[in-house]
């Protein structure tokens, strides 16, 4: 019974684990199924004979964006979890504890340090990152109303040029009626 059943295994192992039939096709050619990620170019066949399938994906992570940056202090880095307790059991000139002369004189110091720290890691320089995107946008729509407005500006420029040189009727001597040809409007109620 243990024969049989090694013997149907070995065959069927032998009939699974056939892979490189699988990528060549009947006629010789070969396939070159490749992932690409962002801009990256799709690789070329190196002959007449190989195909080259690419499939375009946006990120090569499998975490979502939005929870790959995350602020929560489990993610902080030891060399700044260090840095943070250094002054821990400072005391003296230039420190801010309660122990000694002079204790308090480092408290100022290490708020404006904290602030500056706190500002640098904070969630809102995004938001520096969203207005400088906002103002790019905006820039873009006035330099395409700037464009507009030179474009009519050369035009009238143009025709101004035009008129000066007599290549164009003049709006205001073009169109004139001759008093001579004019017809009367209205009868003089005299007559």
């Amino acid at each position: 019974m243990k024969t049989t059943t090694a013997l149907a295994a070995l065959a069927f192992t032998a009939i699974w684990a056939t892979p490189a039939a699988a990528q060549d096709a009947p006629n010789g050619e070969r396939v070159n199924q490749v992932i690409v990620y962002g801009d990256q170019p799709c690789p070329e066949a190196r002959d007449d004979n190989e195909i080259v399938v690419c499939v375009r994906q946006e990120d090569p992570y499998r975490v979502p964006q939005d929870l790959r940056e995350s602020g929560a202090p489990q993610n902080e880095a030891w060399a700044n979890r260090v840095a943070a307790n250094a002054d821990v059991g400072a005391t003296g000139v230039g420190s801010c504890s309660t122990v000694g002369q002079e204790g308090q004189t480092g408290c100022q110091i290490d708020i404006i340090e904290q602030a500056y720290a706190e500002k640098e890691t904070a969630d809102s320089v995004r938001f520096g990152e969203l207005i400088a995107e906002e103002r790019a946008r905006r820039l873009e729509a006035i330099d395409a109303d700037a464009a507009d407005e030179q474009e009519r500006v050369e035009a009238l420029e143009r025709e101004y040029e035009a008129r000066r040189t007599g290549q164009a009727p003049n709006p205001e001597t073009g169109n004139v009626i001759e008093p001579s040809d004019a017809e009367p409007i209205a009868a003089d109620p005299g007559e």
